[in-house]
């Protein structure tokens, strides 16, 4: 029978019992399932934390802290104003700030400050070359971009909506009877002067300092900046995912490169630090090389950082800056006699 039975059971498919697990095995099983239980849960923590910060980035990049006014060309430099408001050109918002006058004069400069700043930038510094250019017998319009705005405040769009702001400012100063008309901008803001300019801003010149256009290369340029460190491409992607929902506009709609390669009709002066670390120099040299204009003129300073150069070749700035407008007011002059072909 046991015999019997043995054979009867190695033919059929019914399998035979396992033995019972044994304490030690199933305490080792409970404990390498609860390892991967929680090696999943920090690397979901992980990934959501990696992506929280790039939210936190985009939210900055698109909500810069801005200081509030504290001041005014009165006190400041005792230069006569008058508080203004204008729309943007596209309409969608209303634009604050100072107009600048000099009796009799139809020569104008809008100022076009840069990002995390409001029209005064201290660092610049904006009200010392608002009074040089009131001296020298230029209007000046000074004003505030939407994200430093104090009534009505917009996230910054790279230059997408700053450049109907700007637009705006240019077409108010046209309709104080301006008939030469300068752009000066710094970094951003002389980026968003670029944009102005691909939707023909009617402008005679541009002053372009340390020159900063947003695209993939120029945050990731940025990002080397931030104390620690981060992974470029994920976080470049990341990053660029959560602008539109943070500010709104895609990093991908703002024309970096075509600002940087466009030949543009009018003059422009060009003035960038090599060590920039901020805004490439490359981006100034782009654009300069792209101009066929006999009167544009890139001036780069060894050494001098973003936005500094004021500060630190004050002398040499100021006689590049009165030469340059010197030659505008000629040809503007001789344009408007019909005569181009003269020579400052």
């Amino acid at each position: 029978m046991t015999t019997l039975h043995a054979s009867l059971s190695l033919q059929s498919n019914v399998p035979l019992p396992l033995a019972p697990e044994t304490g030690g095995t199933s305490v080792v099983r409970r404990l390498v399932r609860l390892f991967g239980y929680l090696l999943l849960s920090g690397v979901f923590a992980l990934t959501v934390l990696y992506a929280g910060v790039q939210a936190y980035i985009a939210w900055k990049l698109t909500h810069p802290y801005v200081s509030p006014l504290v001041s005014n060309p009165m006190q400041a430099k005792n230069l006569p104003y008058s508080d203004v408001h204008f729309p943007s050109a596209d309409g969608q918002t209303v634009v604050d700030g100072w107009w600048i006058p000099v009796t009799g004069s139809r020569q104008s400069v809008v100022l076009s400050h840069g990002y995390g700043a409001n029209r005064e930038e201290s660092w610049v510094p904006m009200y010392d070359l608002a009074d040089l250019l009131h001296r020298l017998g230029y209007n000046v319009l000074m004003f505030d971009y939407g994200f430093a705005s104090a009534k009505h405040r917009l996230p910054a769009t790279g230059g997408i909506l700053e450049s109907q702001q700007l637009l705006g400012a240019i077409h108010y100063a046209r309709e104080q009877g301006t008939r030469e008309l300068i752009v000066w901008g710094f970094s951003m803001g002389a980026g968003t002067a670029l944009q102005a300019a691909l939707q023909h801003a009617p402008v005679d010149a541009m002053i372009l300092d340390s020159t900063f256009l947003p695209d993939d290369d120029t945050l990731a340029y940025n990002l080397n900046r931030i104390p620690f460190e981060l992974p470029k491409l994920p976080t470049l992607q990341l990053i660029k995912q959560f602008l539109p929902i943070m500010g709104g506009t895609s990093l991908d709609r703002i024309p970096s490169e075509r600002a940087q390669h466009t030949t543009f009709d009018f003059p422009m002066l060009l003035i960038h630090g090599t060590a920039d670390d901020k805004a490439p120099v490359y981006l100034a040299e782009n654009v300069a090389k792209a101009q066929t204009n006999p009167y544009t003129q890139l001036w780069t300073v060894q050494g001098a950082i973003h936005e500094m150069i004021y500060r630190t070749h004050k002398q040499e700035y100021v006689k590049r800056i009165t030469a340059f407008l010197g030659e505008v007011h000629v040809l503007t002059v001789n344009k408007a006699f019909g005569n181009e072909a003269v020579h400052v």
